[in-house]
């Protein structure tokens, strides 16, 4: 019986072509069907790979009984329903970030995968960036100390989307990153944005969330920066540490920096604080795509029966920490308290 996962993706926009390069030279898997609505999009995955087949409705892949599994990339609006109907058709997903809208359709999908025994994931890429893994790594060793604070800046000019806002978008991802590294979801967000290009959709977002222990988190994410960032910085007692993507020298930098006490020498009961400035190291980390350490963890996850990184669970998570900031946003920045 061969071990090979048969698998479906549904939709060939913006991010299904490179699940498609990918999963094309990935052992263990046949890409069998790609689906999509516009006949261009599929013409141009033909074109590169003339195997496999292409429909233009996604339930052709779900009414195929060989195919065991199914990547979701489409506009987030269509996440519930896609994922749904493929948790019911038995097929293991891996679904693009957001996993849904909103907390109660996520719900729902946790508890068909688990009821199914199925494999359902987020594709939280940035989770299998080993930059990030390094920052997790200094996080459970204790390298940092102390964790004061934690923050992000994720900005460019575009691609400006019509579906969803910057904060889904965008901050969907470093919240599942703070979430991952932290060990926990916040427990309180505040947002500020402004929609300047369309009604309703807010092309900026400045996000403050308290996680537990006292740490505190702010995420800056726009679609009109002229400048295109992915960086996070994190401040603990002992050193510091700046993740930068697309830096030459390398993604982690890490500064033996922090803040000392010094007695007054004629009153040891007072102090004071002063700068401690130190060494800056740039660790090795190994060059590898993320999006192809996810597409393994995946089938591996399938042939295991069980995620242990962007589950259902943490995608709603996500949701959950999405919906509080949309709520802060409609009333001018007010604290709101994630379900």
């Amino acid at each position: 019986m061969s071990n090979e996962i048969k698998l479906g993706i549904i939709g060939a926009g913006h991010w299904g072509p490179n699940h498609v390069r990918v999963f094309s030279t990935t052992p263990s898997v046949k890409i069998s069907m790609v689906s999509d609505l516009n006949v261009e999009r599929l013409n141009n995955i033909g074109k590169l790979y003339p195997d496999i087949k292409l429909v233009k409705d996604y339930q052709e892949i779900l009414n195929d009984k060989d195919i065991n599994a199914v990547i979701i990339a489409t506009p987030t609006l269509t996440h519930y329903e896609i994922t749904k109907n493929a948790l019911l058709a038995g097929k293991h997903v891996l679904v693009e970030k957001p996993l849904c809208q909103s907390s109660s359709q996520g719900q729902e999908l946790v508890k068909l995968a688990k009821e199914a025994n199925l494999v359902l994931m987020v594709g939280q890429v940035f989770l299998f960036n080993n930059g990030i893994l390094k920052l997790k790594e200094y996080l459970e060793f204790n390298d940092l100390g102390r964790i004061y604070y934690i923050g992000s800046t994720r900005t460019n000019l575009g691609p400006i989307r019509q579906d969803v806002n910057a904060v889904y978008d965008l901050a969907s991802h470093d919240i599942a990153i703070f979430n991952f590294l932290l060990g926990s979801k916040p427990f309180e967000v505040s947002s500020v944005g402004e929609s300047f290009l369309q009604k309703d959709i807010e092309d900026l977002a400045f996000i403050s969330m308290r996680y537990p222990n006292n740490v505190l988190a702010r995420v800056h994410v726009s679609w009109l920066d002229p400048r295109k960032v992915r960086e996070i910085t994190i401040v603990g007692d002992k050193k510091m540490v700046l993740w930068d993507d697309l830096a030459t020298i390398g993604p982690i930098q890490v500064f033996d920096k922090g803040v000392v006490r010094e007695p007054y020498y004629d009153d040891y009961g007072h102090f004071h604080l002063l700068a401690r400035e130190g060494d800056i190291i740039i660790p090795k980390v190994k060059l590898e795509e993320p999006l192809k350490n996810q597409a393994k963890y995946f089938l591996n996850a399938i042939k295991k029966g069980r995620v242990d990184v962007s589950d259902g669970n943490s995608g709603l998570d996500v949701v959950k920490v999405l919906e509080a900031i949309q709520q802060s946003l409609k009333e001018h920045g007010k604290a709101i308290e994630v379900n």
